[in-house]
């Protein structure tokens, strides 16, 4: 099988969440030898009624398998590009929606970090560029603990127009930005909302921002003037879904 045609991942999370949602794409799972605790034997055992080939092999050939990484003792190889495709048109066609748009946002550990607070949230679809975005690599599936089998990472040609598909299917976008005139508090909360979040260091691009219709910021009150993208997410998500449930 050529490399193009499958992929690593790797920690009990991510290789068990693969394992549950799309095991007729998991092609092979590789344990570490005299790993025996419950965590890797529920794996063992989930593959196993899968019909998934398992392997034991030494802690070495584990680390070759994805150098520099900390595999938990599992590396799973999966099929590339075969996971069940969701659309913006199918997210777009529910009464309620949440959605997370990452304008250019990079870091793979950042955008990992989001899928795992979206997931919590109830995020319908995480929304990024083809060309500013990375797609859904070993390192975004780990940190994502799972979250990247279950949330739909929805990759367009370009983000200023997916907005505009978004606003015209009557979804209410809030940006985020350090200058905005009121706060995440003070936000208008609806059933169909979009929250935009900007890069990590130079916040949202100018066609993405005119494209919100409200922009919020985040109260700082210490000495720090900005937090990182992924708390930022986290601490907009929740307070959206706050006021949505009315809790």
């Amino acid at each position: 099988m050529s490399k193009k045609s499958h992929e690593i991942i790797y920690g009990i999370h991510a290789v068990e969440a693969a394992l549950r949602k799309q095991p007729e794409n998991v092609l092979q799972v590789f344990v570490q030898q005299g790993r025996n605790d419950n965590r890797i034997k529920k794996i063992i055992d989930i593959a196993k009624n899968s019909g998934v080939s398992l392997q034991s092999i030494s802690n070495d050939k584990l680390k070759e398998k994805c150098p520099k990484a900390r595999h938990q003792g599992v590396v799973a190889e999966i099929r590339s590009g075969r996971a069940a495709t969701v659309s913006l048109d199918d997210v777009l066609q529910k009464e309620s929606v949440l959605l997370l748009v990452l304008d250019e946002v990079q870091d793979p550990h950042n955008i990992g970090a989001c899928l795992r607070t979206a997931d919590a949230i109830g995020v319908d679809a995480v929304i990024v560029s083809k060309n500013r975005s990375p797609s859904l690599t070993p390192v975004i599936r780990n940190v994502a603990s799972g979250a990247a089998e279950t949330v739909p990472y929805i990759m367009v040609s370009n983000i200023a127009r997916a907005l505009e598909k978004i606003k015209d299917d009557n979804v209410w976008l809030i940006g985020t930005s350090s200058d905005a005139s009121h706060t995440i508090y003070d936000c208008d909360v609806n059933n169909r909302l979009a929250l935009v979040m900007g890069s990590e260091g130079k916040g949202m691009r100018r066609l993405t921002r005119e494209a919100c219709d409200e922009l919020v910021s985040i109260p700082m009150q210490g000495s720090v003037e900005s937090l990182n993208i992924s708390v930022a997410t986290a601490v907009c998500l929740y307070e959206i879904r706050r006021r949505q449930t009315g809790s």
